[in-house]
């Protein structure tokens, strides 16, 4: 039987009740702003957000952290982490998503009990099941809380409830850390970082949202929505892009034929058919 999205907001808010300070991590879209706005609705001034800060994370998501947290109203930490600094981490190996969620979250707990909290949620939620996430698997360790998991929110209850409550991120593409734009087995580096936020605001800038340029070495590989080939494939546009992308380094610049796909690099997996995505 399909429960209905006042029952499951009913359930998050006994879910909340049970803290008495809850900190969430807040990572500039929209899962975690409703969490967060949920939360403080519930919970008043005993909630307080935090994100994580590196360069894995674009600029714009963590601009987008902040204005959500002053527009929520609520005190907003902000931590350095320092997964890219990790050998593990940079040898990209399939359980790098662990890694990473193991290094940030242990961050962010750290921080949050020096100011007296204990108790920290992201927001994961049930779609995220469907998924290849063993970063989900590193929260469930640390104790890290999913409390729109155990409500039942799905990603469509999710984006219904910031639009009522009028969060701008309401339809935000889904965006992950730049870690996922490379092919595991693929070591990572700063300087590879850099090059595909480079590149992906050069697809931002021309209107392009919801795109990934993931690195292929020598090679970029543009993933856009398929009703968005037409566009960046079309003189000028088409040409600038790869002008732009080969400033910044690549030798080389495709398009993927098939659109974006979320999770496209776990297709080298053995995971099982219909496992989708740690790297979206």
């Amino acid at each position: 039987m399909q429960i209905s999205l006042k029952t499951k907001t009913k359930c998050l808010a006994r879910i909340l009740r049970q803290y008495d300070h809850l900190a969430v991590a807040l990572s500039g879209g929209v899962d975690s702003a409703v969490l967060l706005a949920e939360a403080h609705a519930v919970m008043g001034n005993r909630v307080t957000a935090v994100t994580a800060r590196s360069p894995i994370h674009p600029h714009r998501e963590v601009a987008d952290a902040i204005k959500i947290a002053n527009t929520i109203g609520v005190p907003h930490l902000i931590v350095d982490s320092s997964e890219i600094e990790q050998p593990d981490f940079l040898a990209n190996t399939p359980q790098r998503c662990y890694i990473c969620k193991k290094a940030v979250f242990g961050h962010l707990l750290a921080r949050v009990r020096e100011k007296g909290i204990q108790h920290l949620a992201h927001g994961a939620n049930l779609d995220d099941l469907g998924d290849y996430r063993p970063g989900l698997e590193a929260a469930r360790e640390l104790g890290v809380a999913a409390p729109l998991m155990d409500a039942g929110f799905t990603k469509e209850d999710i984006r219904q409830v910031a639009r009522d409550r009028g969060l701008f991120v309401w339809d935000k593409p889904a965006m992950a850390c730049i870690a996922t734009r490379f092919p595991y087995g693929m070591p990572i580096s700063l300087a590879k970082v850099e090059q595909v936020k480079k590149a992906e605001e050069v697809l931002a800038a021309a209107g392009l949202v919801g795109c990934r340029v993931r690195h292929h070495g020598d090679v970029a590989r543009i993933e856009v929505p398929v009703d968005k080939l037409r566009n960046l494939v079309a003189d000028p546009l088409r040409s600038r892009i790869v002008d732009q992308l080969k400033d910044i380094g690549f030798l080389h610049v495709c398009t993927d034929l098939e659109g974006y796909v979320s999770g496209s690099l776990n297709r080298a997996l053995d995971i099982g058919n219909g496992r989708g995505s740690s790297n979206p």
